[in-house]
């Protein structure tokens, strides 16, 4: 039987129960392995040539084959892990998982890749493909900006030669088993 905290209301709670919640918490405890969960449940058909998980593959195939370090790598395949829970707003998802543990330029990059992304098909759907610009004078604005043309936007090609999930494997777990930076 998993051990409880002694409180019903958090106001009451001891450094004992936080302890408890923390440890409970702690990267050790699977958020690496539920990250590769969702990213197995994108591997379904989709209207794409290659389902989700075929995109964030080849995204982060991409993105190691010209040389990026390893936590962009990591971001380049998580980059869509929102689109499981939240497809209208999945870059803010994304990056909500990721910031305690990447960069604040790949944070960035990874909130706002779905508004760069957006150049290639905003006006397809009534909207403004240079939404982006408003982020111009953003010191990652040309980050991202290469970030979605090099490796985002390309990436829906069924003939790429894309690496499995199980050569990014180590690469999520690491990620993951960062100590996350504190959310105050």
């Amino acid at each position: 039987m998993m051990k409880k905290v002694s409180f019903k209301a958090m106001e009451y709670g001891t450094q004992a129960d936080y302890d408890l919640l923390f440890a409970e918490e702690a990267p050790e405890n699977g958020i690496a392995e539920r990250t590769l969960g969702w990213l197995k449940e994108m591997d379904e058909p989709s209207p794409y040539h290659i389902t989700r998980l075929g995109h964030s593959l080849q995204a982060a195939t991409r993105a190691e084959r010209d040389g990026a370090d390893n936590e962009t790598i990591a971001c380049a395949l998580l980059h869509d892990i929102g689109d499981i829970i939240a497809p209208a707003n999945h870059s803010e998802v994304a990056a909500a998982l990721l910031a305690p543990y990447v960069s604040k330029r790949n944070h960035w990059i990874i909130k706002h890749h779905g508004i760069f992304q957006g150049y290639y098909w905003f006006q397809f759907i009534g909207g403004d493909r240079n939404a982006r610009e408003k982020y111009c004078d953003h010191e990652y604005y040309e980050a991202c900006v290469e970030f979605c043309a090099r490796w985002d936007q390309t990436s829906f090609d069924p003939d790429y030669n894309t690496l499995p999930l199980e050569h990014f494997e180590p690469l999520v777990r690491e990620l993951f088993s960062r100590d996350p930076a504190p959310f105050f």
